[in-house]
């Protein structure tokens, strides 16, 4: 096989993988592999010979043939040279596991598949089929056969029908490195004709464009095309190229292909009008043409191709690495890797808590904004009221009242108003929590890895929440007995260093007692007074000291062994259990071997090519 065979047939293989991977030009991907590879695309009006053409290059009948629009999709067409004597065959993308040896059943399926889209109507579809033919009579190229420009639209077709087609051709042929097969049939006035008129439009220097002429031999007695085909008429930047393809008689009598091409290169041999440009026409020197122009467009942009490949490496290995590599069978392995996926998360959390990334600061937002704002809304002010505190002295001295100090009143009022730190301290807890759980729901979707196994995500979530639970009680717990603490003992220093009331004595001849004063509005307010700072200092000590309970048995916990009971019934599992844990989501699955398939392919096609150029 000669440099060129390898060169094109290179880019026959790299287009042909591009389309079992779906990086066909058109589709949603960055960047299309395909784009960037020159392929030749078939324009014609209908009736024009196109398919004709196609079949003399490939040497095979096997186009669907008919009056009006007979091509109706794109036609992939994937020629690959094979080695003499191999059998010809030919495969579908979309059937890619059957091999068809009877081209007569290729035109039966392009037909069906055809329908299967645009029903049995003479609809058009933009969706292509893709068909390669391997074969070692055909040269290594890429045919695109567009359906037949038209000017009027037949009963049947929508109005739309010229202009839908029209704009179909033009979003393959405008593309920079299509090239154009303008196929003109010889015995109409070229300047008539449908697929030179679009040519000129997408590609007005002509250098994309490749002439042809077909129906020489139909043309009337006594004219002949070498006005067109000698340039003088319109010209391209390539020789125009005249093709005799086989009459309808001959169609209809199934004349053998090869036989055909033997007729035709004896049809210019023998011409009075083109003998002297024989070697320059029939549909075998077409091929070549191409063939060889292809392998200039190739070698020309090999840089531009290579580094477009190597740019796209980078970002597949890139995307590989944010959807992992794929999990390992045997059960230890695949403890490790969930390990390893917990620790990732367990990292992030810390980093959320500790200040790395954001969130950590509403918990101390809770201390320092919530409790204390909790702590001044408490009801003191209703609870010391002069009402209740008289009311609660007073009932606390039962029919006995106090003789020095009401101290029975003292603590009942001190207990009653300690009671209400119950609840900040409560409401500290759970504010708490929420943070703690939020923090870990964050986690979680910013842990990357974790994204591919959601089953896992949600073992680990359950596990969270269960440990963030078992924090929270002991965290109640301990807040709780912070303030049963304050009220089991009371600071009775506190109360020594408080002024003492000094009764006056009683004036001889009243009937005023000290024990009446004791009763009197001033005595209940000192009392109030008195318990309500109590309480102050008690509340200044809570609010220092119920953040360092939460800290200790929520955030410190949450820091220390989020994890470890689900360390440890991870580790009893079995290998089934474990499979289970890292069954991946099927889409991510499958986006990781498109991705994988992808990146396999643009390495294989970067050596390839590296291995030509060199070559040369």
């Amino acid at each position: 096989m000669t440099t060129m065979e390898s060169l094109i047939g290179l880019v026959n293989r790299i287009q042909r993988a591009c389309t079992v991977l779906g990086d066909y030009g058109g589709s949603d991907s960055s960047f299309s592999l395909w784009e960037a590879l020159p392929s030749v695309a078939v324009v014609g009006g209908q009736s024009s010979g196109k398919s004709s053409v196609l079949e003399s290059i490939v040497g095979r009948d096997f186009l669907p043939r008919g009056s009006g629009i007979v091509t109706r999709r794109p036609l992939v067409l994937q020629l690959h040279k094979t080695d003499e004597g191999t059998q010809e065959y030919a495969e579908f993308l979309h059937l890619s596991k059957r091999r068809f040896t009877d081209f007569a059943m290729v035109r039966k399926e392009i037909q069906d598949e055809t329908d299967r889209i645009t029903g049995k109507s003479k609809q058009i579809s933009p969706v292509p089929i893709h068909l390669s033919i391997y074969s070692p009579n055909v040269v290594n190229l890429t045919l695109i056969d567009l359906p037949g420009l038209t000017k009027v639209a037949v009963e049947g077709q929508p109005e739309s029908i010229v202009e839908d087609i029209e704009n179909m051709v033009r979003s393959y042929v405008e593309k920079p490195n299509s090239i154009i097969l303008a196929i003109s049939p010889a015995n109409q006035d070229i300047a008539t004709s449908d697929a030179i008129k679009l040519a000129r439009e997408v590609d007005p220097t002509g250098d994309r464009t490749f002439g042809v002429l077909t129906k020489l031999d139909l043309m009337d007695k006594g004219t002949n095309a070498l006005d067109v085909i000698e340039g003088r008429s319109y010209r391209l930047q390539h020789p125009w190229v005249g093709v005799v393809n086989r009459s309808q008689a001959d169609i209809n009598k199934n004349t053998d292909m090869v036989l055909a091409r033997r007729k035709e290169r004896e049809y210019f041999a023998t011409s009075a009008d083109y003998g002297h440009l024989a070697s320059r026409m029939g549909s075998e020197y077409l091929a070549k043409l191409l063939s060889k122009h292809l392998e200039t467009v190739i070698r020309a942009r090999i840089p531009s191709i290579t580094s477009m490949i190597n740019k796209s490496i980078d970002e597949l290995e890139s995307e590989m690495d944010h959807l992992g590599r794929p999990i390992a069978v045997d059960a230890g392995a695949q403890l490790y890797t969930i390990l390893e996926l917990c620790r990732a998360f367990d990292r992030i959390f810390k980093e959320h808590l500790d200040g790395g990334r954001p969130g950590g600061d509403r918990i101390y937002g809770v201390f320092d904004n919530q409790l204390p704002a909790a702590l001044r809304k408490l009801p003191f002010d209703r609870h010391l009221s002069l009402q209740n505190v008289r009311k609660v002295v007073s009932e606390a001295d039962g029919y006995q009242p106090h003789l020095i100090a009401p101290e029975q009143g003292y603590r009942r009022l001190i207990e009653g108003s300690l009671n209400y730190f119950r609840g900040p301290a409560e409401a500290s807890v759970d504010a708490v929590h929420f943070v703690l759980k939020e923090l870990v729901r964050k986690s979680l979707a910013e842990t990357q890895e974790l994204k591919r196994f959601p089953t896992l995500q949600a073992e680990i979530a359950a596990a969270c929440n269960e440990a963030l639970e078992r924090f929270r009680d002991d965290s109640k717990k301990t807040t709780l007995r912070l303030v049963e603490m304050e009220s089991s003992y009371l600071t009775v220093d506190f109360f020594r260093r408080l002024p003492q009331e000094v009764e006056k004595p009683g004036n001889p001849g009243t009937t005023t007692s000290p024990a009446v004063d004791r009763y009197a509005e001033g005595h209940f307010r000192r009392i109030g007074s008195n318990v309500s700072s109590y309480v102050g200092m008690v509340s200044e000590t809570l609010r220092n000291t119920i953040p360092k309970a939460v800290v200790h048995c929520q955030v410190r916990e949450a820091k220390m062994s989020l994890l470890n009971h689900f360390y440890i019934q991870i580790g009893k599992r079995e290998a089934k259990q474990l499979s289970q844990l890292l069954d991946e989501d099927p889409s991510l699955m499958e986006k990781r071997q498109q991705c994988a398939k992808r990146l396999e392919l643009y390495k294989s096609a970067r050596d390839e090519i590296d291995s030509v150029s060199w070559a040369r």
